[in-house]
C-alpha cells in the first residue's frame, strides 16, 4: 500500500505538465485509436475471406480485390497514424520536459547556501540531467504506449465477442492473470528502481569530484583510490540493474507467452470439443492472429510498467528538489541608504555542526568606514561575513542594515546593496564583457573604464575578440591574481552600500595589490568597506579591527590602538613583520 500511496500523487503531479497541452494531446489519442482501429480490421478481413470466398471456392475477383485493397489500405492508414501520433507524443514530451526542467533548474537556484554545504553536486546534476529524462518516457513512451495497448486490448476483444463469443470468455481469462503479475511486479520493483536511480546519481557525482580534483588528484597520485570508488558504485549499479532485468525476464515476456499459450491451448480443445460447422476455420484464424496481438499489448504494458515505475521514482527524486525549502528573504523594499552595520548577540552554527562557529559577536560598524575583521584559520571570520551576506538564517542574535534587521529586507535589495569579492571567484566560461556586466545594463566604453581600473585592460586587449573573447572554464587561462581582478570589476559597475573582501588581495602580488588598495580607497568614499585580511599591513589604515579568537571578538580598535596593547594582534602583526 506504501508503494500505491507514494506512486499516484507523483504520477498525478507528472501528468500536470502536460496540461498546457490538452487539445495537442487528445488529437493525439484521436490519431493513436484510430490508427489500433485500422491495424485490427486486417483479421477480420481475412477471416471474411477465409469463410465466405477461399473455404466456399467462389472466386469473384471484384470482391477479392476489394478486400485485398481495403487490407493493404487499412495498414498503410494504421502506419501513417501512428507516425503522426508518435511525432505528436514527442513535442508534447519535450514541451514539458523542458518545462519541468526548467522548474527543477529553478528550485536548484532557489536553495539555501546551506545545502550546497552538506548536498553531493553529482547528486542535484544528476536530478536536472538523469532524472529528467527518464520522466520524459512517461509523456512520449508510456503513455502513448499505455493508451494504445488499452484500446487495442478492448478493440480486439470486441471483435473476438463479435465473432465468436465463446471463444471470446475464454481469451478473456488472461486479463486477471496479467494484472496480477503487474502488482507483483511493482511491488518488486520500485526499491530496486529507486536504489538503482540512487547509484546513478552517486556516480555522476563522483565524476564531477574527479574531474574538479584532476590536478589533487595526480599530485597525490590517487587515481587507483578514485577508479575504485567510481568502480565500487558502477558495481553496486550494475548488480541493482540485473536484478530489475532478472525480474523483467521472470515477470514479463516468457511468463505472458506461457499464459497465451495455454489459452490458445484452450481454444484448440474447445474447436474440437463443438461439432463441425459450429466453429468455421476463418474464426479460428482471427482467434489465433487476435491471441497473438493481444499477448504484445499486454506485455508491453507491463514493460511500460518497469518504465513508469524508474519516471516514478525519477520524479519523486525531482519534487524532492522542487519541495525543498528555498533560500529565505524579507519582503522589505525599503532602500539603504547608508551602510552602517549593527551586529547584535550572534551566535552561530553550521547544519551539521552542533558547536557554536561564532559566540555572542557584538560590533557597531559606522557607515562608509573600513573595518577589518582578523583571525587565525577557523576563528569565523568567512561565517561573519556570510552571515553580513545574508546566506544563512539566523537562529541567535541579529544584524541590522541601515537600522533595517536583515531578515526582513528582499532579495532585491540585499544583492544590490551588500556584495563580495571571494578568494576564490566563479568565472563563467562565457565572454570577458558578460563576467564583468552579468546581463547588467551597461556600455562598452564603461567595460572599459573599469578594466583599465582594475589593470586588465592590457591583458584583455592582448586577447583575439579583446572583450568578446571567451574564457574557458571556471577562468583556467587567467592566473588566480587576474581572476580576483575581475570580480573586482564585477563590483565596480554598480556602487554597494556594503563591500565585502574575503581575503580578496591574498593571491595578488604587491605591486598590484597597491594599485588595488588605490582602487577601494576610491570605492571606500561610496560604501562601508569590510576586509577580511590575512595580510596585516592591507588593513593597517582601518578606522576599525575586529580581533577574532575561537568564534568570539577577542579585541577591537585602530591599528596603533591594538599594537598599543600588546596582545593577539601584536603578536600576529609581529610575526608577519618579522618574515619579510
Amino acid at each position: 500500500m506504501d508503494h500505491l500511496i507514494e506512486f499516484w500523487p507523483i504520477l498525478k503531479r507528472l501528468l500536470i505538465y502536460v496540461k498546457p497541452y490538452k487539445k495537442k494531446l487528445i488529437i493525439a489519442f484521436i490519431l493513436l485509436f484510430s490508427g489500433s482501429i485500422s491495424e485490427v480490421l486486417g483479421p477480420i478481413l481475412i477471416s471474411y475471406f477465409i469463410n465466405n470466398i477461399l473455404s466456399k471456392h467462389q472466386l469473384h475477383l471484384i470482391t477479392i480485390f476489394t478486400i485485398i485493397i481495403l487490407f493493404i489500405l487499412s495498414q498503410i492508414l494504421s502506419v501513417f497514424l501512428n507516425y503522426f501520433q508518435n511525432i505528436l507524443f514527442n513535442k508534447i514530451a519535450v514541451k514539458s520536459i523542458n518545462k519541468l526542467r526548467q522548474d527543477v533548474m529553478h528550485a536548484a537556484l532557489q536553495q539555501p547556501i546551506s545545502e550546497f554545504d552538506s548536498q553531493p553536486i553529482g547528486q542535484m546534476i544528476s536530478k536536472v540531467t538523469n532524472d529528467t529524462e527518464a520522466v520524459k518516457e512517461l509523456y512520449d513512451t508510456v503513455a502513448p504506449t499505455l493508451f494504445r495497448s488499452i484500446i487495442l486490448i478492448f478493440i480486439i476483444l470486441f471483435a473476438m465477442f463479435t465473432l465468436e463469443w465463446r471463444m471470446a470468455l475464454v481469451a478473456l481469462l488472461i486479463l486477471p492473470l496479467v494484472i496480477t503479475i503487474m502488482l507483483i511486479y511493482q511491488n518488486y520493483s520500485t526499491p530496486l528502481l529507486r536504489k538503482m536511480r540512487y547509484y546513478l546519481a552517486e556516480i555522476n557525482n563522483k565524476f564531477n569530484e574527479t574531474i574538479n580534483g584532476m590536478n589533487v588528484i595526480q599530485q597525490f597520485r590517487q587515481q587507483l583510490r578514485f577508479e575504485k570508488n567510481i568502480k565500487q558504485s558502477s558495481d553496486l549499479h550494475y548488480i541493482s540493474r540485473m536484478k530489475i532485468l532478472r525480474l523483467d525476464g521472470f515477470l514479463l515476456r516468457p511468463l505472458l507467452s506461457l499464459l497465451s499459450a495455454l489459452i490458445l491451448c484452450n481454444f484448440m480443445i474447445l474447436f474440437s470439443f463443438f461439432p463441425v460447422g459450429v466453429f468455421e476455420v476463418g474464426i479460428l484464424y482471427a482467434f489465433i492472429t487476435y491471441l497473438g496481438r493481444l499477448n504484445e499489448p499486454l506485455i508491453a504494458i507491463t514493460i511500460q510498467q518497469s518504465v513508469l515505475q524508474q519516471s516514478i521514482v525519477a520524479g519523486e527524486r525531482i519534487f524532492s528538489l522542487i519541495d525543498s525549502p528555498k533560500q529565505k528573504y524579507g519582503k522589505s523594499t525599503k532602500p539603504l541608504k547608508s551602510g552602517k552595520i549593527n551586529i547584535k548577540n550572534i551566535s552561530f552554527h553550521y547544519k551539521n555542526c552542533k558547536k557554536n562557529i561564532l559566540e555572542n559577536i557584538n560590533i557597531d560598524i559606522s557607515s562608509k568606514s573600513f573595518v577589518a575583521f582578523v583571525g587565525h584559520t577557523g576563528s569565523g571570520k568567512s561565517t561573519l561575513a556570510s552571515l553580513l551576506m545574508g546566506h544563512y538564517p539566523l537562529k541567535h542574535g541579529k544584524i541590522y542594515l541601515d537600522n533595517q534587521s536583515i531578515d526582513s529586507i528582499s532579495h532585491y535589495i540585499l544583492r544590490k546593496n551588500v556584495l563580495m569579492v571571494q578568494q576564490d571567484p566563479i568565472v563563467l566560461s562565457d565572454t570577458v564583457f558578460y563576467n564583468i556586466t552579468l546581463g547588467r545594463k551597461i556600455s562598452e566604453e564603461k567595460v572599459w573604464d573599469i578594466l583599465e581600473t582594475v589593470h586588465l585592460s592590457s591583458l584583455v586587449k592582448s586577447m583575439k575578440k579583446g572583450i568578446y573573447s571567451i574564457l574557458g572554464e571556471e577562468g583556467n587561462n587567467l592566473s588566480v591574481g587576474q581572476k580576483q581582478l575581475l570580480a573586482i570589476a564585477r563590483i565596480l559597475v554598480v556602487h554597494p552600500q556594503v563591500l565585502i573582501l574575503d581575503e580578496a588581495t591574498a593571491n595578488i602580488d604587491s605591486g598590484t595589490e597597491k594599485l588595488i588598495q588605490k582602487t577601494l580607497l576610491s570605492i571606500r568614499k561610496n560604501c562601508t568597506l569590510i576586509v577580511i585580511a590575512h595580510r596585516l599591513s592591507t588593513i593597517v589604515e582601518a578606522d576599525l579591527i575586529v580581533v577574532l579568537k575561537q568564534g568570539k571578538v577577542f579585541e577591537l580598535g585602530t591599528h596603533e590602538q591594538l599594537l598599543k596593547n600588546k596582545n593577539c594582534y601584536w603578536k600576529m602583526y609581529k610575526f608577519q613583520s618579522s618574515k619579510f
